[in-house]
């Protein structure tokens, strides 16, 4: 059961909360007319000037109320201090790509670290007016109400979700043999293109698997959180228990955990 949450805890998360929520409220007019692209490490690494004003954004919400806390962005605005005691780990715009070509598919993830423990994690769908939040012994909510994890227990009836990370096309063989062997044996495995969505939606329950090689903390600092606090589980693929450094982040509703590890370590 959720315990009370503290109102230290309370205060970041709504900070959070309206934070994610000016940031999606900018994004919206931009979506599928961001403008120009540049790449960043790959071609298919797309940032757009948006990326930035938003997350600049973000940090103007934050320091408001937080001016001492150090902030860990994917863009410009980048405080990789992991000694600070609290830290704020943000993507303003997770699944950029999808954003530029216009695909409804796309959010802003904001998590709170306080000495090196997520207690609070934020993802908006600025489109659905989808504002799920989860703080540490609060459970997990969308739009205020609870959420919950799925209750599949067999990989033959999974809705899985995955990602392929931008060295795709110069390695792709491994990640189309582990997609290839997820995708013979579930009811579909899905590859969306934002993982701070995918992982929303297992702690929602819509989703009950998740695996992805590549990440960074920004990318699934929120939604481990989530995905915690609404009954699931995260790891890495060996199933040691994950963190924000994970770069190959396995994650799901629990019931299905030890399946995905065997698949995984066969498939390497």
């Amino acid at each position: 059961m959720a315990r009370p949450i503290s109102g230290d805890l309370q205060h970041l998360a709504n900070v959070a909360r309206e934070a994610a929520w000016e940031a999606g409220n900018y994004l919206k007019p931009y979506a599928g007319r961001a403008g120009k692209l540049r790449t960043k490490s790959a071609p298919t690494d797309l940032v757009t000037k948006i990326d930035r004003a938003t997350e600049e954004l973000i940090a103007s919400v934050v320091r408001r109320s937080f001016p001492d806390h150090a902030f860990l962005g994917e863009e410009q605005t980048q405080e990789a201090d992991a000694s600070a005691e609290t830290r704020w780990l943000v993507d303003p715009i997770d699944g950029t790509t999808n954003f530029v070509h216009g695909l409804p598919w796309f959010a802003v993830s904001i998590a709170v670290e306080r000495r090196s423990e997520l207690v609070v994690g934020v993802v908006y769908d600025p489109l659905r007016e989808e504002m799920f939040q989860a703080v540490r012994g609060g459970g997990a909510v969308l739009n205020g109400r609870p959420i919950r994890v799925s209750r599949t227990k067999r990989l033959a009836e999974a809705l899985l979700n995955t990602g392929f990370p931008h060295t795709f096309r110069q390695h792709p063989k491994p990640l189309l043999r582990r997609f290839e062997a997820f995708q013979s044996i579930t009811h579909a495995v899905r590859r969306m293109g934002s993982t701070a969505l995918s992982l929303a939606g297992i702690a929602a329950g819509r989703i009950d698997g998740f695996w992805e090689e590549g990440t960074h903390p920004w990318d699934i600092a929120a939604g481990l959180l989530l995905v915690r606090e609404a009954g699931g589980r995260a790891t890495d693929w060996a199933g040691h228990p994950a963190t924000v450094w994970n770069k190959r982040p396995l994650v799901s509703n629990g019931r299905l955990h030890a399946q995905m590890v065997a698949i995984l370590k066969r498939t390497g």
